[in-house]
This record gives C-alpha cells, structure tokens and sequence, in this order.
C-alpha cells in the first residue's frame, strides 16, 4: 500500500497547524518531524501546504512524518480548543473537529492513527485490536515494543522481526509474574512460552473438535516460527552467512502473526480470571 498523504488530508492539517501555530512554531514542528529543506516562503497557509506537498514528493515514507507533525494534537488531554504543542504564543482558535476528521479520513484511505505518532496502514489492523488490550492492562513494555514494530515495517522490516519476537515474550513474561509462577530460568521465547501454555492448558491434543486443534495447532507454532526467524533474520541476533531479505510484508506477517496469538492468550488469561 503506498504511504503518501492522501491530498485531501493535506489541505485539512494544512489549515489547522497554520491556524494555530506562529511562523516560528510551525518551522519547528515540521523540523521535529524531519521534513525536508528549509522552511518554504509565504504566508503561514502557504508555507504548512508547501511542505507537506514537498513531503509526499520527498521522503520514503510520507505518512510516518505526518505522524509526528500531528501527534501533539492528537493526543492532547485539551480537545477544545486544540493548543499549539510548539508555542504559548500560538493562536488557540477553536478546533473541535480536527481529530475526528483526521481519524474519519485516515480510515477511508485504508490507514489509522496509532499512539506514538505512528500511522499503520490497513494491513496492521490486528494491531489495533491488540493496542486496545495492552492499554487496558498497562503493560508499558508491550505497547514500546508494539510501536517499535510499526515505526520500522517500510524502513527496517528486521527490527520488526525482532519486536514481534520481543511483545511475545513481554506477554509471557508479564503473564508468569502477574501469576506468580517460577521464571525459567533461560528466559527465551519457547522457555516462557512453555509456562504460560501449560498454566493456561493450552494443550492443542485436549480439544476435541479437530477443526478447532488443527487452528491451535498452527496458531502455537508461531511462537517457533517468529523465534527462528529472528535469530536467522533479524539484527538482534547479528548477521551470518546466509542474509535473509526480509520484506516489509514479511515483517507484517511476523507482527500479525504475534498479536494473533498475544490477544488469544490475553483473551484466554481473562476468561479463566472469570472462573475463579
């Protein structure tokens, strides 16, 4: 899917960060954001228009620089109006509008807005699923891991190898202590994987539907998958002979494939907490 800003929503971010940011702050917002070149000539309007239009021509990935640039107004706790994250001299003229039309064109362009400032493109949507968990546990550590892994699918696919393999660990590992069950004592992916698939008796052979066991089947051979292919793919582990090209579909599948199974043991972990 192609990562440039969809023009319509040029013209929206255009009018907000111009009405709401002086010259000066609007130069540092797009400078924090990594823009290209130097700060276009003209009206405040005309300078934000330039340089998101010379961003979509620019850079490699367009959407991860609109990111930044409207993360401070995304996440702001004030929604009316929206303040400048730049600049206490900012005009705050009232914007109460401004992420509801983003999020609304964003999805109709098959992408969404993630917190971080990082905007995932349609193929990402069990990650989304899989935000909303972590954010209802707090666990900080899956949720850095999480964006690690959006923020590097088009540039690094294999550091997204690596954070795929990573937020699995970090639900096992949160499961074995939330628990209180004894850590392995080598704390890799299959030894804390181990532990939690026998504490919550995921045992595939148990179940009697054989449509249903073969799922589970596939579904817990991830965990080997995803662990062998970053030790022979990604950077966490360095590279050998044999370099694997690791395409940024391949990084989606190894993230989705991780959150398919990170929600399913979250889902199940909260269905026995039901039982007791």
């Amino acid at each position: 899917m192609e990562r440039k800003i969809p023009q319509p929503l040029v013209s929206v971010v255009a009018d907000h960060i111009s009405s709401v940011e002086t010259h000066a702050s609007l130069d540092n917002l797009f400078f924090y954001a990594d823009a290209p070149g130097d700060a276009p000539e003209g009206s405040k309007h005309v300078k934000a228009l330039e340089w998101l239009r010379r961003i979509n021509k620019v850079c490699e990935d367009p959407l991860s620089v609109l990111g930044k640039l409207i993360e401070g107004y995304m996440e702001s706790e004030e929604s009316y109006p929206t303040p400048s994250p730049f600049s206490f001299l900012a005009d705050n003229k009232n914007e109460p509008t401004f992420k509801e039309n983003v999020n609304k064109m964003l999805a109709k362009y098959g992408f969404s807005y993630m917190t971080g400032g990082f905007i995932a493109s349609g193929g990402s949507k069990p990650s989304l699923s899989l935000q909303e968990a972590i954010v209802g546990r707090n666990m900080p550590a899956i949720e850095m891991e999480f964006n690690r892994a959006l923020e590097h699918i088009q540039k690094e696919p294999k550091e997204s190898v690596s954070a795929a393999c990573n937020i699995l660990e970090s639900v096992c590992k949160i499961y074995i202590t939330d628990e209180g069950l004894q850590m392995p004592a080598k704390q890799d992916l299959q030894s804390v994987w181990k532990v939690v698939k026998d504490s919550l008796g995921m045992n595939p052979q148990v179940i009697e539907d054989n449509d249903l066991r073969r799922i589970l089947t596939g579904l817990f051979s991830i965990v080997d998958g995803i662990g062998a292919f970053r030790t022979h793919a990604s950077t966490a582990h360095g590279a050998g002979r044999k370099s694997y090209k690791v395409l940024p579909r391949h990084a989606r599948l190894a993230i989705n494939s991780a959150h398919t199974l990170v929600l399913y043991i979250l889902e199940s972990w909260d269905e026995r907490k039901k039982k007791e």
